[in-house]
């Protein structure tokens, strides 16, 4: 039998269920494990599982799904590690609406908690479901039951509940920090694609912003810390010892950060950016060049940077500003440039913000 693995989030990588799951599906038959999402290339990184788990590519779970059904595999896990029940399951209903219909898929969701469940999506896989269930010491789920659920909670195109939340927590959308959470139950509200409102929550203008106009039927919506275990970071040195200064431009932190990994310096725009970015590029001793305003949000438990690194800390609303005359003057609108003396560069990016302002903080690592 050729099994095929996603695995979504950092969690279910941290806290070692992932390399379990893997160990005992082996001996079902012929496994092959890949990523779906993002955020998990971090943990997979720092576990040293690339071997098992592919990292490779950028996929969302249903598409990282739909690959191993064109690859013909008999069966496909999909393991995740939601911070509920009630997420974890709305979550794997939305990602098998999202795949090509029949997938025989199976979801092992929250495996070592009381709550812990394996759902079979796809009816004829219910008696290995129960085998593997019984495997992990966990309840089988039946679909249905999580359906009926959601038809409760449906609501009309321009509008997205998200259930089990908790007060106080970051809401992000395509990565973006867009509002805070105030109740356990949020509705996001969009018109003409534009989030106007949520519902049990607080919204984040300079994310709506930066956001822009999306799809909120398709929208990838997270809430809390993006990555909530506390770890200590894989280190790979850098081997780039080119004569050329490679450097790069980000401005999203949604964008894929890993293709970085071989830049000499990044240019960061905004907190957040700055700090996930400096959080995955400290693993590959990439320093980062972080144009920030102060209005950051807390989106990794423990942030790291590598040495070298310098962050400008702007008035309030103006690294957007910089980031944008850094990118057309320094970079030529360019994403990746070569320079001669990273010294030299810096003083450039101080003398472009010193003819709009002469109010910023420099720190240095």
């Amino acid at each position: 039998m050729k099994i095929g693995i996603v695995v979504h989030g950092p969690f279910i990588v941290d806290s070692g269920h992932a390399e379990e799951i893997l160990k005992l599906l082996n001996h079902y038959g012929e496994v092959k494990a890949r990523l779906g999402g993002t955020m998990g290339r971090t943990a997979v990184h720092d576990a040293g599982l690339e071997d098992k788990i592919d990292i490779s590519r950028k996929l969302l779970p249903s598409e990282s799904i739909d690959k191993f059904v064109e690859e013909k595999y008999d069966v496909i896990f999909l393991i995740n590690y939601g911070k509920s029940s009630v997420t974890g399951h709305a979550f794997g209903f939305k990602v098998y609406n999202h795949c090509k219909d029949n997938t025989p898929l199976i979801q092992i969701e929250r495996p070592g908690e009381m709550d812990g469940s394996v759902i079979p999506w796809n009816k004829p896989l219910e008696e290995l479901a129960g085998k593997i269930a019984e495997d992990l010491s966990l309840k089988v789920v039946d679909p249905a039951e999580i359906k009926e659920k959601m038809a409760l909670n449906k609501v009309s195109k321009t509008e997205r509940n998200v259930a089990g939340v908790s007060p106080g927590e970051n809401i992000f959308v395509n990565g973006i920090v867009i509002g805070k959470s105030t109740s356990r139950d949020i509705t996001l509200i969009a018109e003409k694609g534009i989030i106007t409102e949520i519902k049990g929550g607080n919204i984040k203008e300079h994310g709506i912003e930066k956001l822009g106009k999306i799809d909120l039927e398709k929208a990838i919506i997270k809430t809390g810390l993006l990555r909530r275990s506390e770890v200590t970071p894989r280190v790979l040195k850098s081997n780039n010892n080119g004569e050329k200064v490679k450097i790069a431009f980000l401005n999203h932190a949604a964008e894929d950060i890993y293709q970085l990994k071989t830049a000499n310096y990044v240019v960061t725009v905004g907190d957040d950016t700055t700090l996930v970015a400096g959080d995955i590029l400290y693993r590959f001793d990439v320093p980062i060049i972080g144009i920030t305003d102060g209005d950051i949000d807390k989106v990794v438990e423990k942030g790291f940077k590598t040495n070298r690194s310098f962050i400008i800390e702007l008035e309030k609303g103006l690294d957007d500003v910089i980031g944008e005359k850094i990118h057309s003057k320094l970079f030529n609108g360019e994403e990746i440039i070569e320079i001669e003396n990273i010294e030299t560069f810096k003083n450039e990016i101080l003398q472009i913000i010193n003819n709009i302002t002469t109010c910023y903080k420099i720190k240095e690592k």
